[in-house]
């Protein structure tokens, strides 16, 4: 797909569409939701926005609803036939269906507000429509425009993530403020196989495009991110390229894959030892302390030299930390030298994908630990003008963020928690994606600003998400069981109010695609049967005579 629609430019559209679906019945059951009742002709469905008017402070203001259930019934509303001085054909007029034995739908919605253009946000009415009010649908192009909470007047650059899920297809565009949710924290949530991995790859896809230029780092623990790198490819030039402008794309393969000695701490050092004792953990300590305070590259001899030199004892100790010192990080995943270029690392316009396939999940940690704890240093130093290597602001993602977040303890868990408490500070915004989100660590979920939640049928994942996500009512969350691959809630800091979204097509390939095991199975079976019968030769086939005599 190469057409890119364009963001609103302003809010001055008419909120209703000239479909009007339905008449106001009465109040829900709910201080903020009402019943309308339409026609059975008429779809509306759950979470669709309809819009009816009523009066602010003497001024007529358009509202807007969310839908949260229908139901259907027989006949016309007792409600409306209370009077007998109204003739059922009247009310059967009123309501737009026939006035015969007809079929309508009860609808529930429920009050989203009118929009305050001085607050650019949704402001309660504080009053439900009358009786008798009529409900219209919400235009898509008002929907377009209120739905994100944009500043569509300023230059800030926005993610076109998708479409209005209850609407045509590419009929209402669902947008995302690149700034909201780059600051505050994005959480992309869905089970296995909902297409979270997809869709985080389109906001990748979004945040470098010209617009926006971003400086990203994703860790990719499957090896599924490379395909990015299409967004280079020529036939996608109108989307990612502009006069000079090109993304990067850096894929770091795990045989390119480092853990700087020198960027490790005292803490990481003793999670990588066997059962260190008190002794050894003061050695190494003293050691540790010494050797940072003499030189930015630091070997593993190095470390053992120096606690040999510290040892007061036989050597015991010094001997016994040399042992589990050269198994942890006698590896080619350590180096000595410090990485003080970040810059390759991470710079606008670009993107680097770690694949962390072949690192076992502690040292997946430890990288993660090590390198966040670095970026995490270099933009505080570059806020505070102590440095100019990151004068940029960052976004990370980490693919399978239970794994470097878990609810439990973990290398990167900390420094995870404080990057999400006080990285906005700083210009530093991180992306957890993750198919289980009650095993994620609950500070970290609940510091996620913005949330991309799909597909989740577990209950206590279900459970996480309404412990830890604000934005998420429960008419959110009773719409997660019943979405379907590639369908989505988006909610939180980056939208007015929660939207249920069709995530749009990727441009570069999917990476991620699950294997298709019966043809495997088939080409195995195939190459294995030729191996096995290479040579041997089926006499009942050969054209020779075969000697068939009893023995």
């Amino acid at each position: 797909m190469s057409d890119v629609p364009e963001p609103p430019t302003g809010r001055g559209m008419d909120a209703a569409s000239e479909t009007v679906v339905g008449t106001v019945a009465e109040p829900g059951e709910r201080a903020d939701e009402f019943v309308f009742v339409a026609p059975d002709a008429v779809d509306v469905r759950t979470g669709e926005f309809v819009v009816y008017e009523t009066t602010v402070e003497g001024d007529s203001c358009d509202v807007l609803a969310r839908v949260t259930n229908a139901e259907q019934e027989r006949g016309l509303p007792g409600e409306f036939l209370a009077d007998p001085g109204v003739e059922p054909e009247a009310v059967a007029d009123a309501l737009g269906v026939p006035s015969g034995d007809v079929e309508i739908d009860r609808v529930s919605a429920r009050v989203v507000g009118y929009f305050d253009t001085e607050m650019e946000t949704f402001a309660n009415p504080r009053s439900l429509p009358d009786p008798g009010s009529r409900v219209a649908l919400a235009s898509d192009e008002f929907l377009e425009a209120v739905l994100p909470a944009a500043d569509w007047e300023s230059e800030s650059a926005t993610a076109h993530v998708g479409w209005l899920l209850n609407r045509e297809t590419k009929a209402a565009n669902v947008f995302m403020p690149i700034d909201a949710f780059a600051a505050t924290h994005l959480a992309v949530l869905a089970s296995t196989g909902s297409g979270k991995s997809y869709t985080a790859s389109v906001v990748i896809e979004e945040m470098l495009r010209p617009q926006s230029r971003a400086a990203m780092c994703v860790f990719d623990p499957h090896g599924e991110y490379d395909t990015l790198d299409g967004m280079r490819k020529d036939e996608h030039a109108s989307v990612f390229q502009d006069g000079a402008y090109t993304p990067e794309v850096n894929v770091v393969t795990p045989d390119e894959i480092t853990v700087a000695i020198p960027d490790l701490n005292y803490g990481d050092l003793l999670a990588l030892l066997d059962e260190p004792s008190e002794r050894m953990k003061e050695l190494l300590d003293r050691a540790w302390r010494e050797l940072q305070k003499e030189s930015n590259e630091i070997g593993v001899r190095d470390i053992i030299s120096k606690c040999e030199a510290l040892d007061e004892g036989d050597h015991g100790t010094a001997s016994a930390l040399a042992w589990r010192l050269n198994r942890a990080l006698n590896r080619d995943l350590f180096a000595s030298a410090a990485r003080n270029d970040l810059t390759d690392l991470v710079a606008p316009g670009q993107v680097t994908v770690l694949q962390l396939n072949r690192l076992s999940e502690d040292d997946q940690q430890m990288l993660a630990a090590a390198l966040l704890r670095k970026l995490y240093e270099a933009r505080k130093d570059a806020m505070r003008g102590d440095g100019d290597d990151l004068d940029f602001p960052l976004f990370t993602l980490l693919e399978e963020g239970h794994r470097f977040a878990p609810d439990g303890s973990a290398r990167s868990l900390p420094i995870l928690r404080t990057i999400l408490s006080e990285g906005r500070k700083f210009g530093f915004g991180v992306g957890i994606i993750s198919q289980r989100p009650s095993k994620l660590d609950a500070d970290v979920l609940s510091q996620c600003g913005t949330q991309i939640i799909m597909q989740i049928q577990n209950p206590n994942d279900q459970q996480a998400i309404r412990q830890s996500v604000e934005s998420a009512g429960e008419d959110v969350l009773d719409e997660l069981p019943g979405l379907t691959p590639g369908q989505a809630v988006i909610a939180g800091d980056a939208m007015n109010t929660p939207v249920l979204t069709r995530i749009r097509e990727r441009h570069t390939q999917h990476g991620a695609e699950s294997l298709d095991a019966t043809s495997e199975w088939r080409d195995s079976w195939e190459s294995w049967h030729e191996e096995q019968n290479r040579g041997v030769v089926d006499p009942y086939e050969s054209d020779e005579e075969v000697d068939e005599t009893p023995l």
